[in-house]
């Protein structure tokens, strides 16, 4: 293992602590809210001296694993990676599957699961039990929101491990434009449901070159948060779907989105998180375990969801096993390699590379 892997590990160490941190003094009034984030970062810390123990014996593990228990959703979105993905055709993983994933996860120190999909409301059951299967371990959900109500929410409420970030494109025409007419009222709604039910959510927003501007205004931050929202996901987006480069944000504008996120964490009591983040404090991309990885819904396990290369299926091999795969070592012995991207995720750029990396014998 080189020595740069620990240095980097222990700042993303660092910067998952930091957030929870600061979660737990944005709530500082509501005890409901304090107590289980304050469990939460202390089994982060506890799980960051699991994964360096494997660390040492030459086990590279993830502090943040995705999932994206279903390929199904509610809505066609302009530009969703996920409808470009030949996922459609293979069985989602079953609950029991899940549930042992997550659990070896737990085991081996990953200490945040966010789930993804597709629409993962649809499978709601399974993420409320998994929330409450594993209550150290912090589920963020990825959610276009519409399947939110007042039962749902109320059934969220009770696992305080469960963090919904709702999908917005900036205001209403942006959103509308990208989602459907009228979704961005609707959102509203859902906003104000896990509001009422004294819920800690944020929203998650898909940053183009078309909305860059309006979603890093004041305004715009401003109005998330009067609607409940205190956590606010950037995700750069990734051109999977052919003749969308344009939507890819300038390196210029790369920069300026981190450095407006820099900016609202002084001005606004929110968190506001990054994906992929700055890869060059890294040394290069967190992808394929260094950071985190993805799993499918029919269990590949992958580098990141805008990259669906695999050569280890979770219904065949153990986690463990998987994170040690050929395809994850050479990526990670060449992550010094993915600094520079167009388009939201270097390896995606690089795809025809990875490609390659598919076809070794």
């Amino acid at each position: 293992m080189k020595q740069e892997n620990t240095h980097y590990r222990d700042r993303f160490d660092r910067v998952i602590a930091d957030t929870l941190g600061q979660a737990i003094r944005i709530v500082a009034a509501d005890p409901a809210l304090v107590i289980p984030g304050s469990v939460l970062l202390h089994h982060q810390r506890k799980a960051a001296q699991v994964r360096k123990k494997y660390e040492q014996e030459g086990l590279l593990v993830p502090p943040v694993m995705i999932i994206s228990i279903t390929s199904r959703c509610n809505l066609a979105c302009a530009g969703c990676y996920m409808k470009q993905q030949r996922e459609h055709q293979t069985p989602e993983m079953s609950q029991d599957l899940l549930c042992s994933i997550v659990s070896e996860a737990a085991d081996l120190g990953v200490s945040v699961v966010v789930i993804a999909g597709g629409e993962p409301l649809l499978r709601k059951d399974e993420i409320l039990s998994l929330a409450h299967s594993f209550p150290h371990i912090l589920f963020p959900l990825f959610t276009n929101g519409l399947m939110i109500d007042k039962d749902s929410a109320g059934e969220i409420a009770k696992q305080k491990n469960i963090v919904p970030l709702i999908s917005f494109e900036g205001f209403r025409p942006d959103t509308d434009s990208r989602r459907g007419s009228g979704i961005y009222d609707r959102l509203l709604t859902s906003c104000s449901v896990l509001k009422g039910n004294g819920i800690f959510f944020g929203c998650s927003v898909t940053v183009t070159r078309g909305n860059i501007d309006q979603v890093t205004e004041d305004r715009f931050i401003q109005g998330m948060m009067d609607a409940g929202a205190r956590v606010f996901t950037f995700v750069e987006y990734v051109p999977i779907e052919p003749g969308t480069e344009d939507l890819v944000l300038t390196r210029d504008q790369q920069k300026s989105l981190y450095a407006h996120m820099s900016a609202f964490e002084m001005q606004f009591p929110a968190l506001f998180i990054g994906f992929p983040g700055d890869e060059e404090q890294y040394g290069g991309c967190l992808a394929a375990g260094r950071g985190f990885i993805h799993i499918s819904s029919s269990g590949n396990v992958e580098p990141c969801p805008a990259a669906p290369f695999s050569d280890a299926s979770l219904t065949r091999v153990s986690l463990r096993d998987a994170l040690g795969s050929p395809l994850f070592d050479t990526i990670r012995q060449h992550h010094d390699l993915l600094t520079e991207t167009k388009g939201g995720c270097a390896l995606w750029t690089n795809r025809e590379w990875v490609q390659k990396l598919m076809q070794k014998p």
